[in-house]
């Protein structure tokens, strides 16, 4: 990256330009004055030319004397502009060579101009004309040309691209980076502004704080709706906590270090509270995100030849041109705009394609759906729903769910895991980030029931007084004015989508996530009802056993939900055995249970906590009855296979290992165990695992782990509120029994039936090791 640029006035660069002094000489005098060179341009322009072609350079250094020497505050700025359209030709070509290759193979070698233009000190140059009206001593700052900004931000975006230095050194630039905001107010350089903005909060090493952005309040309220969905995408690396990218530092025990050093709101949390404080933020993005399209016939044929193009070609900027084209057009012919933007009145935005518009449509909402998405999950969670609510986004979505988001499914399409990164299509990315936003929206939350019409409503109060058992407090608290319009609510048309789909899409896995986050807290037997009765339960086994779906990720998901809509229910259970008819049904979903505990003991959980409700309803004759029946809870009911289920868990993690994936694995084994106390039998399991370590020939691994595992479990637990919350509701185990049970198991007196340690042969005995946690 080229020196800072060094401040001097026009009549000093002048000066030195007029000056006849040897090369050599000017170098010697700088060393001993420390007065020297601080741009590559400062050379003599003789020099300069007669190594340019030798150096191929194309003449940049020349031209970019040329650019100084043109572009002072005072100048027209007419040279200026012609310097540096000859310029960016130079630059653009490669730009445009590294969008159009695998930017995982291309070099910065393979862009000497843009590498020559920074040698020279060109991008420092750019960004000194851009902050020079900010350095003015007046009051009324001196404006520059709308045009010559949107060119120098142009070529600086192309350097970008092709560089990646010259993006860090951007961003490690705090003023400038503030500075652009600035140039956000003016529509004529926003689109630019925003695109560079992006591609430079991309690297910044330390997230800006939006507080520190000059009148960030003012700046929002300015923008139209199309302006501020494509602020969104900025506002994305501004609220989300970043990505450490390394798999060790996601470790539990990683993370509560980390928290332990940093108890402060990180700046994300504060970005987001930020953004909260401006007034009508959320409402505007409620608009936005179910404001609707027009589509014309074709259409999706037209996203479909679309999807080639995004493996090779830079949509979000292509695309924006298009529609700049048109905002230019409905510039010239009228400066009046709707809450739609101009584009809406644009004759040449009615020529455009009809899917183009969908598409470009498409891509903003999925910028605004994860916003919310981000807000929803974050510490204002209570405050974002309510105004979420307020504002009708989820009738909003279900007004556009047939006819945009879920309208057309390519056949064809390649289907991404949920953890791989790729670059989806548009129309993907959407589905995807709808389906994450309804899993936000619903996780824990009595907003839920939002995802209901008046009709399903009613249907979920009328299975509670069939069942006789009071409804839930939330659902008789549902204000029924923000619920679902039409004939089916949202989590009705999700459902319907969700049994169409092919058995290894993606699709799959965030459907069953969202639909899961619906039925999770403490359990609700009229939820669960509504669920069964439109089929789900065998649509989930049908997956997991005649399916062929291979995907593990597809598969956990699905093994969760159906933990969950089974839980503590006798019918579900019914049902479960008369799909699961025969005996090689019945060991295929054994096999898929066994084939991976981290994916499926959360099942194991659910079918362990039942059977010991069930066992304890021996007065009900249905209960008795599907008892004696069930394949599944009489698999559940021999010792030998909850002993194999409780080591197998035990054995696939540790303190080390523990993350937010697997530590469930841990509270399952605890649920094991907490039954069995209750039953006055902990001591019978303990003895249990003991054998089985002599069995394998490696005596007090087993235990030894355990007590590690525990002693972290209280370390991690006992200072989480929500977490040990969660415990509570998904097990209706008090907390306190949880403690207690942790608190015996640990026990340092041998002598104690219930403690591990009495179950350990003193050589064998590792209990004090540290938990550490850097």
């Amino acid at each position: 990256m080229a020196t800072q640029l060094g401040s001097e006035s026009p009549c000093k660069g002048a000066r030195r330009k007029s000056r006849n002094g040897n090369i050599i000489t000017n170098v010697r005098q700088s060393q001993i004055t420390g007065r020297g060179f601080s741009r590559g341009t400062q050379l003599p322009e003789t020099l300069l030319q007669e190594r340019d072609k030798q150096a191929k350079w194309h003449g940049i250094p020349v031209l970019l004397q040329h650019l100084y020497e043109s572009s002072h505050l005072n100048s027209d700025f007419t040279h200026t502009r012609t310097v540096l359209k000859d310029l960016s030709s130079l630059l653009s070509m490669e730009a445009m060579s590294f969008v159009t290759e695998d930017r995982k193979t291309v070099q910065e070698s393979s862009f000497p101009n843009t590498y020559t233009f920074d040698l020279f000190g060109g991008v420092d140059l750019l960004v000194e004309i851009l902050m020079r009206p900010t350095l003015s001593t007046l009051k009324k700052k001196p404006k520059m040309n709308d045009d010559l900004v949107k060119d120098c931000l142009s070529v600086l975006y192309n350097c970008c691209i092709c560089t990646e230095g010259v993006t860090k050194s951007l961003a490690a630039r705090d003023d400038f980076v503030l500075f652009l905001f600035t140039l956000m107010t003016n529509r004529k350089t926003f689109l630019q502004t925003a695109t560079l903005i992006e591609d430079i909060l991309g690297v910044k090493k330390e997230m800006i704080q939006l507080e520190d952005i000059p009148n960030l309040c003012g700046l929002v309220q300015s923008f139209d709706q199309q302006q501020l969905a494509n602020f969104c995408r900025i506002l994305s690396v501004t609220i989300s906590e970043p990505d450490l990218g390394n798999d060790d530092k996601h470790t539990l025990l990683a993370k509560n270090a980390q928290q332990k050093r940093n108890s402060s709101p990180s700046r994300a949390e504060m970005n987001q509270v930020t953004l909260l404080n401006i007034p009508g933020f959320i409402e505007r993005l409620c608009k936005l995100a179910t404001r609707k399209v027009s589509e014309a016939p074709g259409a999706s044929s037209f996203l479909q030849e679309l999807e080639d193009w995004y493996s090779w070609l830079d949509n979000v900027v292509v695309l924006d041109a298009f529609m700049l084209m048109a905002t230019d057009e409905a510039e010239l012919s009228s400066t009046e705009s709707s809450d739609e933007g101009s584009l809406a009145t644009s004759p040449l935005r009615h020529r455009l394609p009809q899917s183009m518009k969908t598409v470009h449509e498409i891509m903003y909402k999925v910028e605004v759906l994860y916003v919310l998405c981000v807000l929803l999950m974050g510490r204002q969670r209570n405050m974002v729903h309510k105004m979420l609510a307020e504002f009708r986004l989820i009738p909003g979505l279900n007004n556009l769910f047939d006819k945009l988001i879920w309208k057309y499914t390519p056949t064809n399409h390649v289907v991404h895991g949920q953890n791989e990164n790729c670059d989806c299509s548009p129309e993907i990315s959407f589905k995807i980030q709808f389906l994450r936003l309804l899993q936000s929206f619903s996780d824990h939350h009595e907003n839920k029931y939002l995802l209901l019409n008046s009709q399903e409503l009613n249907e979920l109060s009328a299975i509670s007084l069939k069942a006789n058992i009071p409804e839930v407090e939330a659902l008789v608290n549902t204000d029924r004015s923000l619920v679902c319009d039409g004939k089916k609510g949202l989590l009705t048309r999700l459902l319907t989508v969700m049994k169409r789909e092919p058995p290894d899409s993606s699709f799959r896995f965030w459907q069953a996530r969202a639909v899961e986050s619906f039925l999770r807290g403490a359990t609700s037997y009229a939820d669960q009802m509504f669920l069964l009765r439109r089929g789900l339960l065998e649509h989930i086994l049908f997956c997991i056993i005649d399916s062929g779906c291979k995907s593990r990720d597809v598969l956990q998901s699905y093994f969760d939900l159906l933990g969950e809509l089974m839980k503590f229910n006798i019918d579900a259970f019914k049902r479960f055995n008369n799909y699961v008819n025969t005996e090689e049904k019945f060991q295929m979903f054994l096999t898929q249970i066994n084939s991976s505990l981290v994916d499926s003991n959360m099942l194991v959980r659910c079918i362990v906590l039942s059977l010991d409700r069930f066992e304890s309803q021996t007065g009900d004759v249905k209960v008795v009855e599907v008892l004696s029946e069930c394949a599944l809870l009489s698999y559940m009911a021999r010792v030998e296979n909850r002993l194999s289920f409780l080591f197998r868990l035990v054995n696939i993690i540790n303190v080390q290992t523990l993350t937010q994936e697997n530590v469930s694995c841990l509270n399952t084994s605890l649920v094991i165990l907490m039954l069995a106390r209750r039953r006055a039998k902990l001591p019978f399991y303990l003895s249990a695992l003991r054998e089985k370590e002599y069995a394998e020939k490696y005596p007090g691994c087993l235990l030894n782990n355990f007590h590690h595992l525990l002693r972290f479990w209280q370390h991690h637990y006992l200072n989480k509120d929500k977490d040990s919350t969660c415990l509570e509701n998904s097990s209706c185990i008090p907390f306190s029994f949880w403690k207690e049970t942790v608190s015996v198991l640990l026990e340092q007196v041998r002598t104690s039936p219930c403690a591990i340690a009495s179950y350990i042969d003193e050589p064998y005995m590792d209990l004090e090791q540290e938990l550490l946690e850097d």
